[in-house]
C-alpha cells in the first residue's frame, strides 16, 4: 500500500487549534484533513510553488466549508520564502516532498524558523523508487539520511509506518 493521507494523518496526533503547514500542499489530501482534525479554532497554511494546485486547494476548501485553509505561494528553500512570522506553527507536514527539494538545508532552515518551540515536523518519504512511481532511484532521501538532516535544532520524537514503499518520521523542535 501506498501512503494513506487520512492514517499518516492520525499518526500526527493532531489536536484543535493547531496551526499547521502544509510544506508542498500539491493536492492537498493533507491539507484538508488536518483542517478538519484542528478544527475551527486551528489554521492551516496550505503551501506550494505551483499556484495552480493552491488555486485548486482553495477552490475545494471552499467547497468543505473549510474556512481554516489558508494558501501561500512561495520557495522553502528562501530564507523566509514560507511569508510567515517566527514560531507561528505547531507543526509541519512534509509528505513526499524532501526528494523533491535541492536545497535541503535552507528549507530545515526555513522550518526550523517558522515552527513554536518544540513544535513537530511530521515527515512522510518514499523509501524507495518503485516501478517508476516516486522519486528517481538518486533522489531517494533515506530515514537515515533525513535523520541526519535534522539532527541540527531537532529531535526524532517517533517513527510510524507509513505505507509499504514510504517511511513516516515524527521530529520535535529543541
Amino acid at each position: 500500500m501506498f501512503a494513506d493521507p487520512k492514517k499518516n494523518i492520525e499518526s500526527f496526533g493532531l489536536i484543535p487549534g493547531m496551526t499547521i503547514l502544509d510544506v508542498g500542499a500539491g493536492s492537498g489530501a493533507y491539507t484538508m484533513l488536518a483542517a478538519r482534525e484542528v478544527g475551527g479554532l486551528g489554521k492551516v497554511y496550505a503551501f506550494d510553488v505551483q499556484k495552480d494546485l493552491l488555486t485548486r486547494i482553495k477552490q475545494n476548501a471552499q467547497k468543505e466549508h473549510l474556512g481554516n485553509v489558508e494558501v501561500i505561494w512561495g520557495d522553502i528553500e528562501k530564507k523566509g520564502g514560507t511569508k510567515l512570522r517566527d514560531g507561528i506553527v505547531d507543526g509541519v507536514i512534509m509528505s513526499n516532498v524532501l526528494f523533491q527539494i535541492p536545497h535541503k538545508e535552507t528549507a530545515r532552515d526555513e522550518i526550523f524558523r517558522v515552527l513554536k518551540p518544540g513544535g513537530r515536523i511530521f515527515l512522510v518519504d518514499w523509501t524507495d523508487s518503485f516501478g517508476g512511481l516516486g522519486p528517481q532511484p538518486h533522489d531517494v532521501v533515506t530515514a537515515a539520511q533525513a535523520k541526519q538532516l535534522f539532527a541540527t535544532g531537532f529531535s526524532v520524537d517517533r517513527e510510524f509506518g507509513a505505507g509499504a514503499h514510504h517511511y513516516g518520521i515524527i521530529f520535535k523542535k529543541q
